[in-house]
Parts: C-alpha cells; structure tokens; sequence
C-alpha cells in the first residue's frame, strides 16, 4: 500500500481528497439544508422528522461516522496545502502576485475554513449533542429546542450568521476548485461551473442563515 500512501501525499493527492471531501460536504450540505428548512413547515413537521430518523441509529451513526471522518481529511489536506503553498511563495514580491492571479475567495480559504472549524465545534455542542444526549433529546421537542436556542441568544445567533456568510465564500471557491481538480475547467464551460458555484454558495449561505434570522426576529413563540 506504499503506492497508494505517496500517491495521496503527493500534492496532486491531496488536491484530489481535497475535492473528494468537498464534494461529498457539498452534498451533504443541501440535504441538512433540506432538513432545516423543514422547521417553516411547522413544530410537527420538523418534530416528526427528527424522530423518523431514531428507527435508523445504527445507520445515521455509520453515516455520522463517515462524515467525521470526511471532515478530518478535508481539514487535515487543507492545512498542509496551504502551508506548502506558504512555503513555495515566499517574501513581499510571491504575496503581490498572488493578489494579482488570485480571487478573495481563494486568498482567504485558511481562514473561512478556521472560522467554520469553530462554529462547528460549537453547532456540535449546541445542537446535535443536545439532539442525541441532551435536553432535546429527553423532551422530543426539537423545534422548540431550536427556537428557543436562537430566540434566547443573540450572540449565537449572530455568529451563526456570520458564520453561513463565511460559509458561502469558502464553498464558492470549494466548489469551483473540486471540479478544475477533477479536470472539468475548460474555458467552454468553466464559466457554468462558477455561476452553478455561486448560486450554490449563494442559496446555502441565505438558506442556513435565515433560520437563526427567523427565529431571532419573526418569530412568536406559539
């Protein structure tokens, strides 16, 4: 297995997880959306939903599993590259042109990526621990839970704000580099790919953030 070791060690490995792991949280990121998305449709719809998926434990923590595992690599790889990246571009002069053949979005992918490590570390905390061993799980009231946890603190709440907004600009790069990793950057098509990119990064960032946005300022309490 030496062979396949250097092979993903190799930069064009790394490039390759990389794209591996962002697809697959790409993915993954519409269905959570979908999920969320189900509070407006009421306390009993949502409810229900997240009590549909105790019948199927044993797979949602095969699947959980997976995507801890996804998370790490893709954080793991993001790291060395950019500190490989770091390394060959040296001095004033390699930083100057990097603005230059660069976009914001690229430019700042370490440190969208670090901000979105930490309001996972929290979302974690807050929601699914308390969804699987916490007080949301021993009440079942998942909805009210989620209201309540937006409605009553405005600081997480506008973190998680700030953080959907970070969200965006580390997918809309993500999702362009995946695919011109994969090779699909021909300048006939390229272009589709970015404004797909966009829309995508656009649509998750406003559809996360306006949950915490309803809850915080429209919300009643009935």
């Amino acid at each position: 297995m030496g062979w396949l070791s250097q092979s993903l060690n190799s930069s064009i490995g790394k490039k390759f997880v990389m794209a591996v792991t962002g697809i697959s949280l790409i993915l993954f990121l519409i269905i959570h959306l979908l999920n969320n998305l189900s509070m407006y449709l009421g306390p009993e719809t949502y409810t229900a939903l997240v009590k549909s998926l105790d019948g199927i434990k044993p797979l949602i923590r095969v699947i959980e599993l997976v995507l801890a595992l996804v998370f790490v690599f893709h954080i793991f790889n993001g790291v060395r590259l950019w500190l490989e990246n770091k390394k060959a571009r040296p001095g004033k002069y390699a930083v100057n042109g990097s603005v230059k053949n660069s976009t914001l979005f690229s430019r700042t992918m370490i440190q969208t990526g670090s901000i979105i490590f930490i309001f996972l570390v929290i979302h974690l905390n807050t929601m699914w621990y308390s969804f699987n061993f916490g007080e949301a799980h021993a009440t079942h009231d998942y909805y009210y839970f989620v209201a309540e946890a937006f409605n009553s603190n405005i600081i997480y709440s506008l973190f998680y704000i700030f953080a959907m907004i970070v969200l965006g600009f580390h997918l809309n790069h993500g999702f362009q580099s995946a695919f011109q990793t994969f090779g699909w950057n021909h300048k006939k098509y390229f272009p589709l790919i970015e404004k797909i990119g966009f829309l995508y990064s656009l649509v998750m960032a406003i559809g996360f953030a306006s949950i915490p946005v309803y809850f915080l300022f429209f919300y009643g309490g009935n």
